[in-house]
């Protein structure tokens, strides 16, 4: 029962790390496309005020 417990510690560390990672990896790949929605939004909002200051000609 001892060797049972020690080897669910052992293997504890390793499994705990690759989920992390596992977590980590799922957040990058989130940001990474509300990154670009938000760019897009941005460039949106450029073209929007170009045109609103090419219409009263400053």
């Amino acid at each position: 029962m001892q060797s049972l417990f020690l080897g669910i510690a052992a293997l504890a560390c390793p499994v705990g790390m690759g989920f992390m990672m596992w977590m980590m990896s799922r957040g990058q790949h989130k940001d990474r496309d509300d990154g670009t929605h938000q760019v897009e939004q941005l460039r949106a909002e450029i073209d929007q005020l170009k045109a609103e200051r090419a219409h009263t000609g400053r």
